[in-house]
């Protein structure tokens, strides 16, 4: 006697994520488990919306060479963002992560193609129009900052700064009224402000055209400002502190660059430079300040600037 008999139909092996990156969408990525945020440095679901839309488009999706990605998108730059405001070590990343091999090699592909900047320059425009401003600036802020060099740093990239007495590395960086940041240098602690602002202040006022105005403190004096005016018709404002001034003293204009260089020492990869190249260095502290602007877009409301005075810029 024939007995009935039910089909079943066979389990698929496929996972399903709830990831949208492009990695999950169009690449391997849906073949790794998945992860669920659990540490404070781990982007929410309204920063990842605001992180999503400003990620570089990869190679492999524009039919530019190399293999399809098989990592979420959203799980490297959250490993990123642990080592970048943990400090810890690439070896040490948490088992939840990716292997801390395929998150560095990440790092650096993003370091050397210039993506990690990329990243942060989009955020800083949406940024800037959140704020009610224009997405490229008109003015801008110099200044640098001394930081000591850990035993990682080679002697070719590091010097002594005699004026903080700290032997390490300096970054020298260029905001906007609101802080953000333009550019960044990290040389050797030796390098001097004018030194650098004669690297740095060409490729300024290359990338952002309508910079005719650059506020700096005292160690930016002498042959610069003439230069500067002479050569980029860029003016040079030198904001000094009187001789009278005790204590500590809010400074129009400098505060701006001051606050921004407090912001960068949050993140404790940045307390001190572990990294053996300086363009490592440039990519944690564009990591860092993305970091900072995906939290503030995400506690905006989209689709509603903000109209009274800026919380980033409220004496600027």
């Amino acid at each position: 006697m024939l007995q009935s008999c039910v089909i079943v139909p066979a389990a698929s092996n496929s996972r399903v994520s709830v990831c949208d990156c492009l990695a999950h969408r169009f690449g391997n990525a849906a073949d790794r488990p998945d992860r669920a945020p659990v540490y404070p440095s781990d982007m929410t679901d309204a920063e990842w919306a605001v992180v999503r839309d400003a990620l570089p488009v990869p190679a492999w999706l524009e039919g530019r060479g190399g293999q399809p990605e098989g990592y979420c998108h959203r799980q490297m730059l959250d490993a990123v963002f642990y080592v970048t405001d943990n400090g810890i070590k690439w070896r040490a990343m948490p088992a939840d992560f990716p292997v801390w091999d395929r998150v560095y090699a990440f790092f650096r592909r993003w370091r050397k193609a210039g993506l990690a900047k990329e990243f942060h320059d989009r955020l800083r425009g949406r940024a800037r129009t959140a704020e009610g401003r224009e997405a490229e600036p008109t003015a801008a802020v110099i200044d640098s900052q001394s930081v000591k060099g850990a035993a990682s740093v080679p002697a070719s990239s590091r010097g002594y700064d005699g004026g903080k007495k700290i032997n390490g590395r300096r970054r020298h960086v260029i905001t906007d009224c609101l802080g953000l940041l333009l550019m960044v240098l990290v040389t050797a602690g030796d390098v001097t402000d004018r030194e650098a602002a004669h690297v740095m202040l060409p490729g300024l006022r290359a990338r952002f055209r309508k910079i005719t105005l650059v506020w700096a403190d005292g160690g930016y004096t002498g042959h610069l400002a003439d230069w500067a005016r002479e050569k980029l018709q860029v003016t040079l404002q030198i904001v000094k502190r009187s001789d009278d001034m005790t204590g500590f003293v809010v400074l129009p204009r400098r505060w701006v660059v001051e606050r921004t260089l407090g912001w960068l020492m949050r993140s404790r990869r940045l307390a001190r430079d572990f990294e053996t190249l300086p363009s490592s260095s440039e990519a944690f502290i564009y990591f860092s300040l993305a970091m900072l602007m995906s939290r503030r877009l995400a506690r905006r409301p989209a689709g509603r600037p903000r109209q009274e005075q800026s919380r980033w810029a409220a004496a600027a």
